[in-house]
């Protein structure tokens, strides 16, 4: 039996805990030892494997942006987890569990002369986030100095791996390119009507006098662009006139407080809500009149394929694998990020035609035939 022992920087549930999530659900358990270890968060990684034969550990020191004197610590919890459970293959998700988790494993093979693959995987190059360019320069030299220490890394776009190559991170020979896959068959969506019912709830306000609901679902991270999508809210108001429209956003996170005060800011307390994070979010994507994804970068997005699965029309950003996916004016809208304008005008024009939104929708649905969870479980065993 195969050993493999996946790390994931935060316990939360964002793309990477996803991944791992989908992975580890599909494997074949009598072929694979699976143990999934994670640094601190909200813990909603460990609560959605409790109902998977797979053991878990919270990792003490592992953080999104440790300080200094944590990062030799979390180094060597995970070089004793390495020694005390000796798996084939260390599989690493998310920046700073496959930074110090590369330099974890060439110490644990230099020391204890044990073999043990390292599998990194991204979800976009970290050393592109809207950031400082020193922080971003220190990050892209991270990457290529640890590269030596990874057998194979994982991504999940064209764009990204071309980044790889043209950047010279790594050799082109140690790339994999996989993508994200759903069981879109599994996916349970509550009918358009009891949705918004449900989501409505979640705002303390009335909404009988909306006409049209705008949603999105994101981690309130710098990268995902909330705040445009907000001052796209005052254009809709101001310049288009659209006061019957509702904005949603489920999710949570550090910048609460910030796109708060934008809110207040544009007098939007009525018009866009901040719902929080709300369990198995894709299943009320149907109260959506159309599905924004306004983020700044993207590696590969979960949610743009459960938003193409529910049929409802999307506009997104040219950001990472979206352009991959989502077709302009085809299976959806584009739009280049921090544009609060244009993505204004694109939901207007979305929601004042109808039969281009519905033509939009149902061409996202007829896509997903190539972005099934069973390849992405196949592609991914093959290099186990």
């Amino acid at each position: 039996m195969k050993k493999v022992l996946f790390i994931v920087t935060q316990s939360e549930f964002g793309g990477a805990q996803r991944y791992i999530f989908e992975v580890v659900s599909n494997l074949e358990k009598t072929k694979y030892d699976i143990l999934v270890a994670a640094g601190q968060g909200d813990g909603e990684l460990f609560k959605k494997l409790q109902n998977i034969p797979v053991r878990t550990i919270q990792l003490k020191w592992l953080r999104r942006t440790p300080w200094p004197w944590e990062t030799p610590l979390s180094m060597f919890e995970i070089f004793n987890l390495l020694k005390r459970e000796k798996p084939n293959t260390l599989f690493l998700c998310s920046t700073t569990a496959g930074l110090l988790g590369s330099l974890s494993s060439f110490s644990y093979k230099i020391l204890t002369r044990h073999k043990v693959q390292a599998i990194y995987r991204i979800g976009g190059w970290s050393f592109l986030d809207p950031r400082p360019s020193w922080m971003n320069k220190i990050l892209f030299w991270l990457e290529k100095l640890t590269a030596p220490f990874k057998d194979k890394i994982i991504v999940n776009s064209e764009l990204d791996k071309k980044i790889a190559i043209n950047y010279k991170i790594c050799p082109p020979e140690k790339i994999v390119k996989i993508y994200n896959g759903l069981d879109f068959e599994k996916l349970e969506f509550l009918p358009k009507e009891q949705a918004k019912d449900f989501l409505s709830k979640n705002t303390k306000y009335n909404m009988e006098d909306t006409k049209y609901l705008i949603g999105t679902v994101a981690n309130f991270y710098k990268t995902k662009g909330l705040e445009y999508l907000i001052k796209s809210a005052h254009v809709l108001n101001i310049k288009y006139k659209m006061l019957n429209t509702k904005y949603l956003v489920i999710g949570d996170g550090k910048q609460r407080e910030s796109l708060e005060s934008l809110i207040r800011k544009y007098n939007l307390e009525d018009k866009v809500f901040l719902l929080g994070k709300i369990p198995d979010a894709y299943k009320y994507l149907k109260a959506f009149d159309v599905f924004i994804l306004p983020s700044l970068k993207e590696g590969f997005p979960w949610i743009i394929l459960e938003a193409m699965a529910s049929g409802v029309p999307i506009i997104s950003t040219d950001v990472g694998a979206v352009p991959e996916i989502i077709k302009d004016n085809i299976n959806g809208l584009l739009i280049k990020p921090k544009d609060s304008q244009v993505l204004a005008e694109k939901i207007t024009l979305i929601l004042n035609n109808r039969t281009k939104a519905q033509e939009i929708a149902v061409e996202a649905k007829e896509t997903l035939k190539n972005f099934r969870l069973k390849k992405m479980i196949e592609e991914t065993e093959r290099i186990l």
